[in-house]
């Protein structure tokens, strides 16, 4: 059975962004040695426009063949002109409001998105399925959460949009693997205590 990884940037406490989900505070954190592990162990997280425009669209999927988001972090490509944000991949964007995807590529999941993931993750592949976000989405499917990759940034925001959009729930998982990187990013891998 395939995994459904959640892999999340987020600050020190926690979040993903600021209330309405901005996290370009983020970005300078990116740099050559992050960057290199980015390109090397999870290029497909990636949008396409992003590897094309470093010319990078040649890097083939490690992780990852199947992408669910929500439909606020879809929105975010969307409001750049990205009707498929993650064509190097299948798109599942999980939406009651939009009725029509505005791109073949792209299928609008609008019920029941933990039995589409249930179907996705029961499919024969040798890759997973990868929960770009939101906040949301995540909150929706976290009983369906099989792995963490948390990519920490060392800021405090103090308030902002949660890992999880959901009620108060314990869910154990097992710590992986950590990775530091010198620019004081840390990335946390957790498998799921089943």
């Amino acid at each position: 059975m395939r995994k459904l990884t959640y892999f999340i940037a987020c600050s020190i406490d926690g979040f993903i962004g600021d209330e309405s989900g901005d996290a370009s505070f983020m970005y300078p954190f990116v740099d050559e040695e992050f960057f290199d592990f980015l390109k090397t162990e999870y290029p497909e997280t990636m949008s396409t426009d992003g590897r094309r425009a470093l010319g990078l669209d040649d890097l083939e999927n490690q992780k990852f063949d199947t992408v669910i988001q929500g439909r606020a972090s879809y929105d975010v490509g969307l409001r750049e002109g990205m009707t498929s944000p993650y064509a190097h991949m299948r798109e599942y964007v999980a939406s009651r409001t939009l009725k029509e995807s505005p791109d073949p590529h792209v299928e609008i999941v609008a019920e029941d998105v933990a039995a589409k993931v249930r179907a996705l993750k029961a499919e024969e592949s040798g890759l997973g399925i990868y929960l770009c976000g939101g906040s949301v989405l995540a909150g929706e499917l976290l009983d369906e959460v099989d792995e963490l990759v948390i990519k920490t940034y060392p800021v405090v925001i103090g308030t902002g949009m949660p890992m999880f959009g959901s009620g108060f729930a314990v869910e154990e998982f097992t710590l992986d693997d950590v990775r530091v990187f010198k620019n004081g990013v840390v990335v946390r891998t957790y498998s799921r205590k089943r």
